[in-house]
């Protein structure tokens, strides 16, 4: 690595967060590049192909602000870090300066993700739909890769959470009982509220409605077995 390389990181939050890593005040960093097209993503213009990075001197300046900031955690997002060769090597970079390592996932590429679960303290994968869900809601549809990836974090990461942001028009109870069957077992489950925005890429999303408290109590109540820990967060 030298200072002028490109690294995977396109941008970071300029101020730590505290709801983006539980029980840690974390600097939040983005990769670019995503495989999946959701409409209703929050971070549009990180999907598609990759886009260069900052470089790795820019970002140890931005750490070790960070640093002075009294961060001790930082979450890894995208974009699909997954995607990027250089994730592992990211990872060992972020934990020299001492922080527990967050890693969010949409479960595309169980390869890369075996490489970094021992390097990572935690790990977030956004289970988007259930079986019949993810081509029409994604654009995305080899379940195998995605049920590897569930299985791997289920039994190898320290500590994980699946995820799912409700959409009331999409999510249905059979869209629900689907993801309750994929994430069976699991130590951990959590819904959000999906919330619009006029920035989402597709058009559809921008005027629907914010999920309701009625329906995601609703969801809670209906997948309440599947893991250890089912949450509403956000609700």
């Amino acid at each position: 690595m030298t200072p002028d390389a490109l690294s995977p990181i396109y941008g970071y939050l300029q101020n730590p967060s505290m709801v983006d890593y539980a029980g840690h005040l974390a600097a939040v960093f983005f990769t670019s590049g995503c495989n999946f097209t959701c409409g209703f993503c929050h971070n549009a213009s990180l999907m598609g192909a990759s886009q260069p990075g900052m470089s790795w001197h820019k970002l140890e300046g931005g750490c070790r602000k960070f640093v002075a900031d009294w961060v001790d955690g930082a979450v890894i997002t995208g974009g699909e870090p997954t995607l990027s060769t250089e994730l592992p090597e990211l990872i060992r970079f972020l934990k020299t300066f001492g922080w527990a390592i967050k890693l969010d996932t949409n479960g595309s590429n169980p390869e890369r993700l075996a490489e970094c679960l021992p390097l990572v303290d935690y790990v977030a994968m956004d289970v988007k739909a259930g079986e019949s869900g993810y081509l029409p809601l994604t654009g995305y549809s080899n379940l195998k890769r995605l049920k590897s990836s569930i299985a791997m974090i289920k039994t190898s990461a320290r500590d994980y959470e699946f995820r799912t942001t409700i959409l009331e028009g999409f999510h249905d109870d059979t869209q629900m009982i689907e993801i309750a069957k994929l994430v069976a077992g699991a130590r951990r489950y959590i819904m959000q509220p999906f919330v619009p925005s006029e920035n989402l890429p597709n058009a559809q999303y921008r005027d629907a409605t914010r999920t309701s408290a009625g329906r995601l109590e609703a969801v809670a109540a209906l997948v309440a077995g599947c893991a250890d820990t089912v949450t509403v967060r956000g609700g």
